[in-house]
């Protein structure tokens, strides 16, 4: 039973990095594009090491220190192994806390991309915002942060990770703006290899902090989380070479994308204070949703060339 629901929540996680992690993909192709074979080589075998291992191993370890910093790393290692019941009783204890810092992050992610970005429309609501309708955004996450705080008045370390959350979309959305008007000057300056595979390396790290936070909305088991993610980077790298043309011609992926995350972030807020949801339900939600999104992009390719 153990087995077959770590399958599930892994297979849920590397269609949840994969979709995700397009638009960094993109960008990622645009920039290898202009820089020499043996660079791009160095940036999709070094670079694997640091997204995965780096990245997507140690941050959720810090995520986890950060709610329960009486955790010893040798704890947070047996845990890997499955042999640890006190780091995961001390996770399973902190869990509201980062549910709290979690659920919000992703509900501003998600609102951001709703009200302020260019977008194909897939679902009837994302049809009634138009463009003028960006600055009710701010209003949005204002009134979000505000009723969060109310509710998690009772408990201040709550109130304490969900105003940290907060924070960290902003910071997190002011690297990626700064990172898109960089971009043009990486591709059409005299830029050398060496800047671009830092920077490449600093985006993918930036880009991937979202997909670190929103795995914990389908499961709290590190391993799954490791794995599941690092497979995913894995794929993406894959797609920046190989494939990135085609997938980018897929429309509506990043709806179901940023609609997963809406999702993930209002069930994080949900269980932050108590609901409990069973491990399945996030993953098949996911899952269903990208998968719509995905026969919708299809569908609208044959279509075009009908």
């Amino acid at each position: 039973m153990v087995f077959f629901e770590a399958l599930i929540v892994i297979f849920g996680l590397i269609l949840f990095e994969t979709v995700n992690s397009v638009d960094n993909a993109i960008i990622n192709a645009h920039v290898l594009s202009t820089m020499g074979e043996k660079w791009r080589k160095r940036f999709l075998f070094v670079g694997i090491l640091t997204s995965v291992f780096l990245v997507r191993f140690i941050l959720p370890i810090i995520l986890v220190w950060m709610i329960a910093p009486g955790i010893s790393l040798a704890d947070i290692a047996r845990m890997y192994g499955g042999d640890s019941s006190l780091a995961t009783e001390a996770i399973e204890a902190g869990k509201p806390l980062i549910l709290s810092f979690a659920g919000i992050f992703l509900l501003l992610l998600y609102f951001h991309w709703l009200f302020m970005e260019k977008k194909m429309h897939l679902f009837y609501h994302e049809k009634l915002l138009k463009e003028h309708h960006k600055v009710w955004f701010f209003a949005v996450a204002a009134i979000i942060l505000v009723v969060l705080m109310y509710f998690a008045r009772s408990n201040p370390n709550m109130m304490l990770f969900t105003a940290v959350g907060s924070a960290s979309f902003f910071i997190v959305y002011g690297f990626k703006e700064t990172a898109a008007r960089e971009e043009e000057k990486l591709v059409k300056g005299n830029t050398s290899d060496v800047s671009k595979f830092v920077y490449l390396e600093i985006l993918d790290a930036t880009f991937s902090f979202d997909g670190v936070i929103g795995a914990f909305a389908i499961t709290t088991n590190l391993l799954w989380i490791t794995i599941g993610l690092g497979i995913g980077a894995l794929v993406v790298r894959e797609l920046t070479i190989r494939g990135i043309n085609t997938v980018g011609k897929y429309k509506f992926l990043k709806n179901g994308a940023m609609t997963a995350i809406g999702l993930l972030g209002a069930f994080m807020t949900v269980e932050s204070f108590g609901l409990d949801l069973p491990v399945y339900v996030p993953t098949l939600i996911t899952a269903a949703i990208i998968v719509y999104a995905f026969y919708a992009s299809h569908k609208h390719l044959k279509d075009l060339k009908i």
